[in-house]
């Protein structure tokens, strides 16, 4: 069918309002924007559905949201009624519409007699995680568009185990998603029926309490708590999100005393009136805290995305300089100080203690990993690749996850949910401010310490965004030339090995050997250089944007500094020739 021909049907539906047939009519005499809208299926991605919300088939709507249930709910009842019976817990965030699409989530289970429970209101991703292996259930589903800027919305699907779906899961969704033509074969059910039928069940504190105890576990210096408690001044900001209670209640019920919370953003708000992009990896997400932070002299200051899985950081130096912390940055002082502190602890780490991060995280982390004598494993982008480590780890009853995090500000510390958890990291980072602080040291001279200790490693990305069918095609376009054509030099780096995740290879340069990658299959080109430097080139699995990740090893911040620009210089080049 053409894209006109389902817009056509769309118009002829009986399902949509009068407000959503009159926004289709509008764009009756704009056969791009029918085009962008109808082309096709949205398909899930890193991290499931997201798209900017309005009417149309490429759109989050709850027609879109209904269908996508549906089919999640027939991979649910194709596992057996015992799996059914097990039920899917639903979340939202604070995102115009996220209410609506959960509630319309929730209606199509109970409609295919799998029972409900949702929150009562909005929470983080991670609690979410948290509620699927609480309860037992069989799935989870979260509405959100995560950091995406406010005129987006999304739907993440999680297992059983906590995590974000991955293959074969994700694959039989889409196949059920494009199976499901005929829109009367979408079931939905009110709630007071549901509830009538035992099918439809609201949950908050009950699972809000165990969330933050097994938060409050994971604490290693309860002592550098209670002894800087009073001192140690934190700035915090939910960005009109979900992360404005959890975070100021765990920090609160550890001790600590200062916490700062941004007024103008504490307030959950879809609209997100304070930033363009709510996302704690643009500075612009840091401009009321860190004016805050100034007028009281704060030590650091905290950004949670709207979904609170991310978490932004800026840290105060011993001359009251406020430094960006990436989430490279982040992500690796968070590893060094919970493998130290949880080995100076214990005595020892597990023999059998992993780390796990992803391809385009520094190399940092796997140099950190290997000086404590742990296993390092990579996976795919998507901290969902991350959970099914975990998972592999408790079925085999071989490997003691110890610590994992990506680039894009998203770590998990400790097992009570399988995706990456941002009031986890917030309360980790204020315990390693107020241990350092009981040494003398600002979480900016720990960093510094590490960088001495490891190296300096810098990493960083440059993305180009390509709209529309003819965006796809032209990411498609680059990813195809650099397979086809594999750079042998980059930026004054030779490249040592080639991988091609989509033909799963590993092309060693100088010898032409070809090995196996060991990772599912991704259109993903990774290049290892030399001097320990990276180069990696993927589609974005949540925008149409084309990314190129980079890192770089140098001998002080200055010198990492310069081989950064060089090397980004160089990579933008090479997008612009392609272009």
């Amino acid at each position: 069918m053409s894209y006109q021909q389902e817009y056509q049907r769309w118009l002829r539906s009986g399902a949509l309002s009068q407000a959503e047939k009159a926004e289709l009519e509008a764009i009756a005499q704009e056969p791009q924007e029918i085009e962008d809208r109808f082309f096709g299926l949205l398909e899930f991605g890193t991290a499931g559905l997201r798209g900017v919300m309005g009417v149309g088939l490429r759109r989050m709507n709850v027609h879109v949201i209904r269908h996508a249930t549906q089919a999640f709910a027939q991979v649910i009842l194709a596992e057996g009624p015992e799996a059914a019976a097990q039920g899917v817990a639903i979340c939202y965030d604070c995102r115009v519409h996220s209410q609506e699409f959960a509630q319309a989530a929730a209606g199509v289970m109970a409609a295919n007699g799998i029972p409900v429970r949702l929150f009562q209101a909005m929470r983080p991703t991670p609690e979410l995680s948290f509620a699927v292996r609480e309860y037992g259930c069989i799935a989870g589903i979260n509405i959100t568009a995560s950091h995406n800027p406010p005129e987006y919305n999304g739907y993440k699907v999680y297992w059983e185990d906590g995590a974000q779906i991955t293959p074969p899961h994700d694959t039989g969704i889409m196949a059920e998603v494009k199976a499901v033509t005929d829109y009367a074969k979408v079931y939905t059910m009110d709630k007071k029926e549901a509830e009538e039928k035992g099918l439809y069940q609201v949950i908050g504190k009950d699972i809000d309490d165990p969330y933050i105890e097994a938060l409050k576990s994971q604490v290693i210096h309860q002592d550098a708590i209670d002894a800087e408690k009073d001192q140690l001044k934190i700035v915090y900001t939910p960005l009109h999100g979900t992360g404005n209670i959890p975070a100021r209640r765990v920090l609160k019920e550890l001790g600590f005393t200062n916490v700062y919370v941004v007024k103008e953003q504490e307030l959950p708000d879809g609209d997100f009136p304070t930033v363009s992009y709510p996302n704690p990896e643009a500075d612009e997400a840091f401009t009321l805290g860190l004016k805050l932070a100034k007028e009281i002299d704060a030590d650091l200051v905290l950004a949670t995305d709207p979904d609170a899985d991310r978490l932004g950081v800026r840290v105060k130096d011993k001359d009251g300089v406020y430094h960006t912390l990436t989430g490279n940055m982040s992500g690796c002082l968070l590893e060094e100080y919970e493998l130290s502190q949880r080995k100076a602890a214990a005595g020892s780490l597990p023999e059998d203690g992993a780390v796990v991060s992803t391809i385009v995280t520094t190399n940092m982390a796997g140099t950190i990993a290997k000086a404590y004598g742990l296993c390092f494993i990579e996976v795919l982008t998507g901290f969902k690749y991350i959970g099914q480590q975990i998972l592999g780890f408790e079925q085999s009853g071989k490997g003691t996850y110890l610590f994992g995090f990506e680039e894009s500000y998203g770590c998990l510390i400790g097992t009570h949910a399988r995706d990456k958890d941002a009031i986890v990291a917030t309360m980790a980072l204020c315990e390693a401010a107020a241990y350092y602080k009981t040494q003398g040291k600002t979480l900016w001279d720990a960093m510094i310490d590490m960088y001495e200790k490891y190296g300096y490693y810098k990493d960083d990305i440059q993305s180009i965004t390509l709209k529309g069918i003819e965006g796809l095609e032209k990411i498609q376009s680059i990813l195809e030339t650099l397979r086809k054509n594999p750079p042998k030099e980059i930026g004054g780096y030779q490249v040592t090995s080639a991988r091609d995740y989509k033909l799963d290879t590993i092309r060693n340069m100088a010898t032409g050997e070809i090995t196996e990658t060991g990772l599912p299959k991704s259109n993903v080109l990774y290049y290892d250089l030399t001097d320990d430097a990276w180069l990696c080139v993927r589609p974005s699995g949540t925008e149409p944007k084309v990314k190129f990740y980079y890192g770089v090893k140098g001998t002080s911040l200055a010198d990492a500094d310069e081989k950064s620009k060089a090397l980004g210089e160089k990579v933008l080049e090479m997008i612009h020739q392609m272009l």
